[in-house]
């Protein structure tokens, strides 16, 4: 499946359950001083996270270019290390203003990559913040993924809130837990499960960050909730093609084989 059929099936899948298709916003944010580059998708939807811009639609899908340069989120350092990271990508997202909240964020997640692109569910694992009961509860009681296959994980960069399991835009703005589903590439890739001393290899890949957006840090560090609990998802189209074109690095599905070709001749 060609990457261009991939990013369709995501935003037309998503349409379906009454998302609103809004188009990329550029790569150098209007009126936000907080960043020097679009990094996420939900960059364009700061304002109604926050309360503060209302929109015609309740809910969105956008495939959205990012660049991670600098700043809080950064690959610049982690680019030909490893199989999965770019300074420049795109990301896949679905977004509830106020409306659906984690149980239909995860079950849509799921629907979409086992039905819809029908990834196998043993070769699934799925990380959520330690403290979100509510979240592991959706994904061993009504998903049915075992146990062992949700991993929790807490405060691990030093602070409280500092983990890979609670999203954060910047140093202040929209954060929340976050849910990230990760596809086992098997055994002949070096890495171990999200947790782990080996957690860095490329063997078990995030392929998508469902975030669930609970408050708006200031700077003082203070968590204020927001005045509705939204969501605000990510994937990468470069991973996810990887995946579904049967490669284990993005730089081999054809986004990058056509660049590469070009560049060549």
């Amino acid at each position: 499946m060609k990457s261009a059929e991939i990013r369709e099936k995501f935003l037309k899948f998503f349409e379906s359950k009454g998302h609103r298709i809004v188009a990329s916003s550029s790569l150098v944010p209007h009126d936000d001083p907080t960043l020097l580059f679009t990094n996420a998708g939900m960059n364009q939807f700061k304002d109604v996270f926050l309360g503060f811009d209302k929109r015609p639609y309740t809910r969105a899908t956008t495939s959205q270019k990012c660049v991670r340069a600098g700043g809080k989120h950064n690959d610049l350092e982690n680019v030909g290390y490893t199989a999965r990271h770019h300074t420049f990508f795109e990301m896949l997202g679905n977004f509830s203003f106020g409306d659906y909240f984690k149980r239909d964020a995860i079950r849509y997640a799921w629907e979409l990559l086992t039905e819809v692109f029908a990834l196998p569910k043993d070769r699934l694992y799925v990380t959520v913040y330690a403290e979100d009961d509510e979240a592991h509860g959706i994904w061993t009681e009504e998903i049915g993924l075992a146990a062992d296959r949700v991993i929790r994980i807490g405060d691990n960069k030093g602070a409280r809130y500092a983990s890979d399991n609670f999203w954060m835009m910047g140093d202040t703005g929209p954060c929340g837990p976050c849910t990230e589903i990760f596809y086992d590439h098997g055994p002949d890739i070096p890495g171990g499960l999200p947790g782990t001393p080996e957690e860095d290899g490329d063997r078990y890949i995030e392929i998508w960050n469902n975030v669930f957006m609970q408050f708006n840090r200031d700077e003082a560090g203070v968590m204020h909730p927001l005045p509705r609990p939204s969501v605000d998802t990510g994937m990468g189209l470069e991973r996810i093609s990887a995946v579904l074109q049967g490669v284990h690095s993005n730089y081999d599905i054809d986004l990058f084989r056509n660049l590469i070709h070009a560049a060549a001749r």
